[in-house]
């Protein structure tokens, strides 16, 4: 193993206690920052040595922790043993040779060195083994992100109490770095069982569950071709198992006792692990599987879908961000299945999922699918397509308060026969007289991790707030109030500051005490406007603009003003007009709108 620990730009950040853009303008501003020794061109790795060496020649304060000097020793083996030295690291806290509880030989052959595993002891003394293994693994899995499938926080916490897995047996049969299996621990109550695939995951989970004191049974390999717990059923399984994973066993697998509702299609693997779980839950325990949304209407799935709907099997289907939740029970012999499922869309709202749940158990609820319905139909239970059909009543009265909100009344102008002849000017002899000052945003901006707010040239367009980010850098804009910014194709007056101008833009500030903004922008708008049905090309600084008074140039600003203003009404209603339309359409459709005619009731 390597002896010489490298960081990132972030790991530097944290050593240095400042940000990430401050190490990203040191290496640009400074040719004697350290060179990268490793890594890739996005994600560079630097010898911590001579990040050191730099920072006490420029008179940096920096702190390396004994937390960080772990950390990068264990880090300067590179990514391939990095979780193998983390599971080792937990082994040596637990006092176990093997982090496995299937009595086999552990992860890996090595163990650590003992110069590594001197300062992992030295970090357990200094705070304690569970804190110590904890910011490890903390590390470990920023490091590994992209690589390792975390379970929401949120979404595991609801998951446990949905499942009532806060006492007696629970079972994750795919349990990655033990998130959901650790969740449920607020007391020592339980026992959990765990199987992973990858060894150092199973490895890890162990030692995070054993330094709390946990019971706990974690077992490396296959859960489909190799179960762990063959025979065990437990109170309660959670489990988020691994999508659209092809290789899963099928033709291993076809004559398998487990497929009580059906031989899962290949494409199916998700059903398979629905089935596996159900087959580890003793009677009337509750299963919590994430699922990804399309497995709820893939027509190959259909049968499984329909016979754990026969069954009483499946019990809710819950739309999350990025994936549903399944709520499964093990039907107890001779038990009557219910008529209806729950069936919820909670994208926009995890609060209101174990309302909803509660009520459906306390047959309560008006959030239900009549499982019969479901049967004699596809079998599609994509919450969206069954949202209660009087939440459409309800949306369209609320669209349709916002779209006459949004309305606006044209400004009053008066109609001349001839046109006004005034003395004019031009932006470009406004700009050489001082009157307006001229910027714009450096020609390449650094958007990766940065926290400056831009503004984009569809904010611009649609008058939305700043929707870019960018890191502190040389050259960047920055927005005042009243400040006219100018796209290709429009023009906004800044009503807020805070943010710096994006590229593509233009920004005019005025003197405010000789020029008025809105008037100022108004002349922009209508040159821009002339000049895109011409074919010349458009020389901004040639718009003509008449010589007035700061009085007169406010009264026509105002009107202006109020010219932009409709036009974003007419944007807004006109997006606000489509959605009312396909809600009447909907609505008068299924019953819960209607004319108001005579004979009708609601």
């Amino acid at each position: 193993m390597s002896h010489d620990p490298t960081v990132n730009a972030g790991d530097i950040a944290r050593l240095a206690g400042v940000g990430r853009a401050a190490v990203s303008n040191w290496r640009r501003r400074h040719d004697d920052f350290p060179q990268p020794v490793g890594g890739t061109a996005n994600q560079p790795l630097f010898s911590l040595r001579q990040v050191e060496s730099w920072l006490r020649r420029y008179g940096k304060s920096y702190q390396v922790s004994l937390g960080d000097r772990v950390w990068q020793r264990l880090k300067a083996a590179g990514d391939l043993r990095l979780g193998e030295l983390v599971s080792q690291a937990g082994a040596l806290l637990t006092g176990r040779q093997n982090a496995l509880g299937d009595g086999s030989a552990g992860v890996g052959s090595a163990a650590l060195d003992p110069e590594l595993a001197g300062l992992v002891t030295e970090l357990a003394e200094q705070h304690d083994p569970l804190t110590a293994y904890e910011f490890l693994c903390e590390r470990y899995l920023e490091a590994h992100s992209r690589q390792l499938s975390i379970t929401r926080e949120d979404v595991a916490e609801l998951m446990v109490r949905l499942a009532h897995a806060d006492a007696g047996t629970i079972l994750d049969p795919a349990c990655g770095v033990g998130t959901l299996l650790l969740t449920p621990l607020t007391t020592r109550d339980v026992r959990v069982l765990g199987q992973e695939l990858s060894e150092t995951s199973a490895a890890i989970t162990a030692s995070r569950l054993r330094l709390r004191g946990i019971d706990a049974e974690i077992v490396a390999g296959d859960s489909m071709r190799h179960d762990g717990f063959a025979g065990q059923r437990a109170d309660a399984v959670v489990c988020d198992p691994p999508f659209n994973e092809r290789a899963w066993g099928y033709e291993e697998l076809t004559g398998d006792p487990r497929w009580e509702y059906g031989l899962p299609p290949r494409g199916e693997p998700e059903l398979a692990w629905v089935q596996h779980c159900l087959t580890h839950v003793k009677p009337r325990g509750l299963v919590a599987i994430l699922m990804p949304p399309a497995a709820a209407s893939r027509k190959a799935g259909r049968r499984i879908r329909a016979n754990l709907l026969r069954a009483g099997a499946l019990r809710a289907v819950i739309a999350l961000p990025g994936s549903d939740l399944w709520l499964l029970r093990r039907p107890a012999a001779g038990e009557r299945p219910p008529s209806d499922v729950l069936i919820l869309d909670a994208t926009a709202d995890l609060a209101s999922v174990e309302p909803a749940w509660q009520a459906y158990l306390e047959d309560r609820s008006d959030q239900t699918v009549r499982i019969i319905d479901l049967l004699a139909d596809e079998v599609d239970m994509t919450p969206a397509r069954h949202q209660r059909r009087d939440d459409v009543g309800r949306a369209f009265a609320e669209v349709r308060d916002r779209f006459l909100a949004a309305a606006a009344v044209p400004p009053d102008l008066k109609v001349l026969e001839q046109p006004l002849d005034q003395p004019a000017t031009t932006l470009g002899d406004l700009i050489k007289e001082g009157l307006v000052t001229t910027s714009q945003a450096p020609p390449k901006m650094t958007a990766d991790g940065g926290d400056v707010p831009v503004l984009t040239s569809d904010d611009v367009l649609n008058g939305t707030p700043p929707s870019g980010a960018t890191t502190m850098q040389q050259g960047l804009v920055a927005i005042r109030p009243g400040d006219v910014v100018a796209s290709y194709s429009s023009v906004r007056v800044m009503a807020d500051g805070g943010a710096v101008l994006g590229p593509h833009l233009t920004l005019y500030r005025v003197d405010a005490r000789r020029l008025d903004p809105d008037f100022l922008a108004g002349y922009l708008r209508a040159a821009g406007g002339r000049a895109s049905t011409g074919s010349s090309r458009f020389d901004v600084r040639r718009t003509r603009l008449p010589r007035l008074s700061l009085k007169e140039q406010k009264a026509y600003g105002e009107a202006f003003r109020q010219l932009a203003v409709l036009e974003d009404a007419i944007r807004e209603t006109s997006t606000l007009g489509q959605t009312l339309i396909r809600l009447g359409l909907d609505g008068l459709a299924d019953g819960h709108l209607h004319p108001p005619a005579h004979g009708l009731t609601p």
